[in-house]
């Protein structure tokens, strides 16, 4: 929680010059030369509003102007806005274009109203702040692929939180042994600069190839490192505005609760906004306008309301509608949300940086040598602090296993491209405009702060690709190479055939398509390299085109918007597994989807704990449709191996991926096989859904030909194309799943409870418990204290006995029983029994158990037929076989 900002006065007495009151004192002259120049009727029809307006524009023309140009000289874009702004900082110093107050004769100049705005448009403490920390942060959160963040969450948070914590912890105390400003001021401090801006790490991380998961760690660390900074430099900020003396324990506990408090408030905000946005699916602008809102109103209430950390809030609200908003509306709003939200964060970033750089000239034209020792001082901790996370901290989260590692160049590279960006700009300037400081710490923080994000801008920032260069991670590899080399032969032939088609088609003279196109290459230079190499590249380029085939199916609707998510996710997965451990780690994270989840494995303990099934039923039915989506991408990667990359990397590699490929082609096959078993209606559905919506491809291609060549008008086929989307949005909604766990249902489907009369089945239906066991599930462990028996409703299990030979399997089904000797001997289990595939049991329990015994004598009977059997070895133990055994 970001503390109240005290506005009445700006200081005073002697001491160092308080930048608050100059930049105050500078606009209130411009305003009264403003006001003498209207008096004079020079500009007496013209708004005040005006110079701030015309400030603004020409600000975002400059803007705008230099990111090609950033783009030309391959230097930071953030370092040539702060050339901006130190630019504009100077002329404003030097030019004196008001003529010391008096106005001029003739008409005024649009450079006087230019600077006029510049000065007068401050926007205070408080606006710095909830003008701009929201868009910046709710824009970032949106930015980053939370499914891959959840799986690096632990190392995260640890990095975020711990982080903030070093470096502050580190330039608090090394700037308060050096300087005469206390612990607190210098803690604040070294919170304020302890924010990162991971655009530098992100695109250098680009730059080198490093696994996409590694990229998702470093923004993600990034996000929650802003929240948990800012949500340190408010606790800070706090005592030293009231004057509290500092208490470590309080002070940690405020810092949690205002943390979990912006958590819980951004994920409820995020919740109920995802309630609304179906409702705005067709209309990109509200949807847009929807989002601005809910970015501010979580600040706002988080800040002002709740007294708990609205930066928090805002981050987790962007992060929770980067998951669900896709989900929400419509593709095309989606993409328009996404966009607009890169212009906002376009804007508060480059106004940011611009208007505290010409605030910085300020701060930094009286520093002295002293101040420039401090500023030093701070560089050389804020290094040291990092030094002590990548070296340090982070190779014990690898070996915790909570990462993976990260080579000495790579770290070396992380180390020196710790930007700071606007994060640190908009705490610096809200300090500087903060009343309730004393003058000599607002200039204090103001000054190093601003002079610290110049020196990573202009010194880090400049000097991050000749170190990638000179490291050597901007060069290709000698696989990387090959494979160049290896595309350019089998390309070479096909690119000048069509030229020479192009200039015969134009009429030119055939000479002039000589030397035209790739330059020739050897082809079997690029097969030198190893096996394994071409194998790891080969798996890389697979991996990614089973992404992209599965964004392709999103945009024609055959997936839906929730799977679509998780199956990128697991292209991702695929793609740094392999980056990392090759073929192997090909294999294990192809398993993923066979796996059963944590969402299926926890709603399947809810309906055994409680007998609700909804959950259940649907983690089962996300789990078939996302079989059936990997199983079609699948069939088609197979011709992509045999048609592109078979003549690129080679016969052995071709046969290689297609093996692998069939591997995981064959689990997924049994896995859908499984549920289809059981459930072959719902199978049938799906399947006839994904045609439907096939279908209605073709249909809208075939209308939308008739349009462009005129057989039918612009009316007919609107018409027409509102009847598609109408069926379409039935197509959205998937079958629905009946697990089948109706308990009397199930009693009634097994033999031994035929002769029961209606009585009798009530009271076992007060006594059983339906279940549904999974493919594999281990119902039934031997030695395992036996405290239930199980009927078989439907499916089919193994009892695992380790005498018997792998062609003498026992398999038990529907009507049959297991489990039965462990509860009348009291003895434990003494065989394995696995679910071959999904099965419905009924679980009967030993006390429900005794008291059937005592009230059923004839199934008593029956039941203790077959165990004494088993006892004497006519049957297998813990296996039931009512009808067999008489």
């Amino acid at each position: 929680m970001l503390p109240q900002i005290a506005r009445n006065g700006v200081g005073g007495g002697s001491g160092p010059p308080d930048p608050a009151a100059g930049r105050a004192a500078a606009a209130a002259a411009c305003r009264r030369h403003w006001q003498a120049l209207r008096a004079s009727g020079k500009v007496a029809e013209m708004s005040e509003l005006v110079p701030i307006l015309l400030a603004l524009v020409v600000l975002l023309i400059g803007v705008s102007l230099l990111a090609p140009l950033a783009e030309r000289v391959r230097l930071p874009f953030a370092a040539l806005l702060v050339c901006l702004g130190i630019l504009i900082g100077l002329a404003d110093l030097l030019l004196d274009p008001f003529g010391l107050g008096q106005p001029s004769s003739g008409e005024i100049a649009v450079v006087d109203s230019l600077f006029v705005g510049l000065r007068v448009m401050g926007l205070g403490a408080d606006g710095y702040l909830y003008l701009f920390l929201p868009p910046l942060l709710f824009a970032a959160g949106l930015g980053v692929d939370v499914r891959l963040l959840l799986d690096e969450v632990a190392a995260v948070l640890l990095l975020a939180v711990v982080a903030v914590a070093v470096a502050a912890g580190m330039i608090g105390f090394a700037l308060s042994g050096v300087s005469d400003r206390g612990l607190v001021v210098c803690l604040l401090l070294g919170a304020i600069v302890a924010t990162t801006d991971p655009a530098g790490v992100i695109q250098v991380f680009r730059d080198i190839g490093a696994p996409r998961r590694l990229t998702v760690l470093v923004a993600g660390e990034s996000l929650f490192n802003d929240a948990a900074a800012i949500a340190f430099f408010a606790l800070l900020l706090s005592m030293l505005t009231s004057g509290v003396e500092p208490d470590p324990a309080a002070a940690a506990m405020t810092f949690l609760t205002d943390f979990a408090g912006g958590l819980a408030l951004g994920v409820v905000l995020a919740r109920l906004a995802c309630l609304v946005l179906p409702y705005l699916r067709e209309m990109p602008i509200a949807a847009i306008t929807f989002s601005v809102a809910l970015a501010y109103l979580a600040f706002i209430v988080g800040e002002d309301y709740l007294r708990v950390s609205g930066v928090v809030a805002v981050v987790t609200a962007g992060l929770v509608i980067s998951v669900e908003g896709p989900l929400r509306i419509s593709p095309t709003a989606w993409s328009h949300l996404s966009q607009t939200w890169q212009q906002l964060d376009f804007w508060a970033t480059s106004l940011v940086f611009v208007l505290a750089s010409m605030l910085g000239v300020r701060l930094l034209e009286d520093m002295t040598w002293s101040e420039l020792g401090l500023l030093g001082v701070l560089i050389v901790a804020s290094l040291a602090a990092r030094a002590v996370v990548l070296e340090g901290l982070f190779p014990l989260l690898v070996l915790a296993g909570l990462a993976q590692p990260l080579g000495r160049r790579t770290r070396f590279v992380m180390l020196w491209g710790g930007l700071r960006g606007a994060t640190t700009l908009v705490l610096a300037l809200s300090v500087v405009d903060n009343a309730a400081l004393p003058v000599e710490v607002r200039r204090f923080v103001g000054m190093l702060a601003t002079g610290y994000v110049f020196f990573t801008l202009f010194v880090n920032g400049s000097t991050l690709r000749p170190l990638i260069g000179w490291l050597r991670l901007d060069r290709l590899s000698p696989t990387e190479a090959a494979l160049r080399d290896r595309v350019m032969a089998l390309s070479a032939q096909s690119i000048r055939r069509q030229i020479a088609e192009t200039a015969d088609s134009y009429g030119f003279d055939p000479d002039l398509a000589e030397g035209l196109g790739p330059p020739d290459q050897p082809a079997e230079e690029a097969l030198r390299i190893s096996h394994e190499h071409r194998l790891e590249v080969g798996l890389r380029t697979l991996t990614n085109r089973e992404k992209e085939l599965y964004l392709g199916h999103f945009q024609d609707r055959s997936v839906s918007r929730g799977l679509v998510g998780r199956l990128v996710a697991l292209a991702d997965r695929l793609l740094d597994a392999v980056k990392v451990e090759g073929a192997r780690g090909y294999r294990r994270a192809g398993s993923g989807p066979v796996l059963l989840s944590f969402r299926l494995r926890l709603a399947t303990r809810l309906q055994r704990l409680t007998g609700w099934s909804g959950p259940l039923a649907e983690a089962l039915a996300d789990r078939f449709e996302q079989l059936l989506a990997v199983q079609l991408v699948m069939r088609e990667l197979q011709g992509y191996i045999a048609q592109s990359l078979g003549p690129l990397l080679g016969e052995r590699v071709r046969d290689d991926l297609a093996e692998l490929l069939d591997s995981r082609r064959q689990a997924v096959d049994d896995a859908l096989a499984a549920v289809e078993l059981q459930y072959p209606g719902f199978a049938r559905a799906l399947r006839r859904q994904y045609l439907a919506r096939a279908a209605l491809r073709l249909e809208e291609g075939a209308y939308r030909r008739q349009l462009e060549e005129s057989v039918v008008g612009r009316e007919v086929y609107d018409d027409l194309m509102q009847d598609l989307a109408r069926r379409q949005r039935a197509l959205d909604r998937r079958p629905s799943l009946d697990l089948g766990l109706r308990l009397m249902e199930m009693v009634r489907r097994v033999s031994l409870f035929r002769g029961v009369d209606a009585g009798g089945l009530a009271e076992l239906g007060q006594m059983l418990r339906a279940r549904l066991a999974h493919p594999g599930e281990q119902i039934v462990t031997k030695g395992a204290t036996g405290n239930s028996m199980f009927f078989i409703a439907s499916g089919e299990v193994e009892v695992c006995l380790p005498e018997r030979k792998p062609d003498e399997r026992i398999l038990l089904g529907p009507g049959d029983f297991f489990g039965e000797l462990a509860l009348l001997h009291r003895q434990p289990r003494s065989a394995d029994v696995v679910a071959c595939g999904y099965c419905h049991l009924l679980e009967l329990d030993a006390a429900d158990f005794r008291r059937l015994m005592r009230r059923q004598p004839a199934m008593r009977r029956q039941i203790e037929k077959v165990a004494s059997e088993r006892a004497d070895g006519k049957a297998p133990e813990e296996t039931g076989q009512p009808d067999a055994a008489g």
